[in-house]
This record gives structure tokens, C-alpha cells and sequence, in this order.
């Protein structure tokens, strides 16, 4: 079995972003060499997700919302009783995950129709890292 691992390096524009990360971690995958397998994609931040879904703009609003209406902001969180400010980060991230799993078949992602990989950033405005670890022959 062979292994290939990249990072792939987010500093945001802004505090909230959603970045489609498909082709990148396509490119990854063809330039492994892996044929049949699977990849992982992990976002490497406690304030930072990996999901899947379509790439639509009025979706990404919505989901944007959605997470903002479950985990918004706000003041009185405990955790910022720490000093940090992004307790409503922590909890976006546990809603939506931090890592996904995509098939590898005939050496391309193994996505339906309107599938893409995406990384969401809730604390943004800093450097953050995804892992990007292919597996399979």
C-alpha cells in the first residue's frame, strides 16, 4: 500500500470563509499515484471544518446562517473566560466536523454529481492547515 501526505495552508480574508478544495486535493491524489484507495482530508484547527457538499453559493449561505443561528456568537461564552473569543468557533466545528473520507477510484476522487470537498473557517484571519493523506495502490 502506498501513502502520500500534503498540507495545504489557509490564512482567510475573513472571519467566516468557505473554500471549495476539490481540485487541489484532486491534484494531490493524481500526483500520488494511487489508483484504488481512499483520501483523507483534515483540517488540522479545532476551529476549522472539512465537509462535503454542493458548491452552490446560496447553499454555502445557508449553511453559513444555519451555523450561526445553532453556535452564534456571543460574549458569555465560558470558554472565554480563557481569554480566547471564538468559543462560538469550537462549536461550528463540532457541528460539521473536521475531516472527511473520499474514495479513490481509477486514480480520481469517487464524488457524486454535485459532491465537493470544502473547508469552512470559523476563526479565521490566521494560518491554518489542512492534512491531505492518500492511501491505496
Amino acid at each position: 500500500m502506498k501513502f502520500a501526505t500534503e498540507y495545504l495552508w489557509f490564512n482567510t480574508k475573513k472571519h467566516r470563509e468557505y473554500i471549495n478544495i476539490t481540485d487541489t486535493v484532486q491534484e494531490i491524489v493524481a500526483k500520488s499515484g494511487i489508483k484504488e484507495g481512499m483520501v483523507l482530508v483534515s483540517a488540522m484547527h479545532i476551529t476549522a471544518a472539512v465537509y462535503v457538499n454542493d458548491a452552490e453559493s446560496g447553499l454555502i449561505s445557508d449553511i453559513d446562517e444555519w451555523l450561526e443561528n445553532l453556535a452564534p456568537f456571543n460574549p458569555d461564552y465560558r470558554h472565554h473566560l480563557t481569554g480566547e473569543t471564538n468559543g462560538d468557533a469550537h462549536l461550528k466545528n463540532l457541528i460539521m466536523h473536521h475531516q472527511v473520507i473520499v474514495p479513490i477510484t481509477a486514480g480520481k476522487l469517487d464524488l457524486g454529481p454535485w459532491q465537493q470537498i470544502h473547508y469552512a473557517e470559523f476563526d479565521g484571519q490566521r494560518k491554518k492547515r489542512v492534512v491531505v493523506k492518500a492511501m491505496g495502490e
